[in-house]
């Protein structure tokens, strides 16, 4: 609240302009600054930390170490991110160097619907349609979200064996809206285990093939090219 106080002095017989002193009371601007903070702090929905889930190695002792490595090969799939919103992925891991000369090993694709979407649904194929009936439950309010994640972990451990292992790598000439796209293509198709990584001198190789643009390659990369 304002309060004006006059200050009013005579003498003399002269009049004398009388003098307004303006003090603004801010007690009651706390007050108001308190309940708002109180009120944000009650309604503001609090972040939840997201975890990754890993697939670790299958604790079969009946399986030697080499069928091992096949089963975790055979789900493992590796997405570049190019230039120009090029995307590109290879299934497995690259074992000698004919492997990189193959050019059928490197898949193109694109992202949305009809392409690497459609790719992650079918090597995602059984955990996918397990996680939208939990979807559709949670939805339906037959329980709550914590339960919700809860099921869905127990899916995604179940099927760590088969489902795919996503490695997401982008490079110099991707965006950020590439990256953003990509995450996003992890939700939609429900992926367990994925994680973003940094790019092999193979994995240049592989898009320097493919594209024929050396500005994928590192100027080590460039200088071993120009020796050739």
């Amino acid at each position: 609240m304002a309060e004006i106080q006059q200050n009013e002095k005579g003498g003399g017989g002269k009049n004398k302009q009388k003098k307004q002193h303006l003090r603004v009371d801010f007690t009651p601007m706390v007050d108001m600054n308190m309940l708002l903070i109180t009120f944000f702090m009650f309604c503001t929905t609090l972040l939840k930390p997201q975890t990754m889930n890993i697939n670790m190695p299958m604790k079969d002792e009946n399986l030697t170490q080499e069928e091992k490595t096949k089963i975790k090969e055979s789900g493992a799939v590796t997405l570049l991110l190019g230039a120009n919103d090029e995307l590109y992925y290879y299934l497995g891991i690259p074992k000698d160097e004919s492997t990189y000369t193959d050019s059928t090993y490197l898949v193109t694709s694109s992202y949305g619907a009809d392409g690497i979407r459609k790719f992650l649904l079918e090597k995602n194929k059984g955990t996918y349609e397990r996680i939208q009936e939990l979807k559709a439950q949670l939805n339906a309010g037959v329980f709550v979200d914590s339960v919700f994640r809860a099921k869905s972990r127990e899916v995604h451990e179940t099927a760590k064996d088969y489902a795919p292992t996503v490695m997401i790598k982008p490079t110099e000439l991707s965006t950020y809206k590439n990256m953003v796209d990509a995450l996003d293509e992890m939700l939609i198709c429900n992926i367990g285990a994925y994680a973003i990584i940094d790019l092999t001198d193979g994995d240049r190789f592989f898009l320097y093939q493919r594209t024929g643009n050396k500005d994928y390659l590192t100027e080590a990369g460039q200088t071993e090219l120009a020796k050739e």
